[in-house]
């Protein structure tokens, strides 16, 4: 008993942020959308390297891609759904193309920042919580 409470109040900075690291059929369901939101900020990313190379351009593709990577394997998610929704937003706000997938981007990396990676993810196996067994 006294270990689990130990266990308990040596919480991660995640693990404030999340009850609970979603299991089941509602960790599957964040996997999907993390993977989702990596692999099309991986194929926009390509997409604007292969026609341009203007700094201006390749920047936010350059954080989108490390985002995407790291959306992948679910690590720092609520920092990274930010940091997505921040700049997808800003590339809607900024450039006259199509926004539909800069907004369905933006959306995502809110949805995310907001419930978190799920059981699935890098950040549930840091900052999960851990029951420790004392003898």
């Amino acid at each position: 008993m006294l270990g689990y409470l130990y266990a308990f109040n040596r919480e991660g900075p995640l693990q404030r942020l999340f009850w609970t690291f979603a299991g089941g059929w509602p960790g599957i369901g964040l996997l999907i959308q993390r993977m989702t939101a990596g692999v099309l900020l991986l194929y926009c990313t390509a997409g604007i390297l292969s026609q341009t190379s203007q700094f201006s351009a390749v920047e936010p593709a350059m954080i989108g891609a490390v985002a995407g990577v790291l959306l992948l394997v679910g690590l720092w998610t609520p920092l990274v759904g930010t940091l997505i929704a921040v700049v997808e937003t800003w590339n809607v706000l900024t450039h006259s193309t199509s926004p539909i997938i800069s907004v369905t981007l933006a959306i995502l990396g809110a949805t995310l920042a907001m419930i978190g990676p799920g059981a699935w993810s890098v950040d549930a196996r840091l900052y999960g919580r851990k029951h420790i067994n004392t003898p």
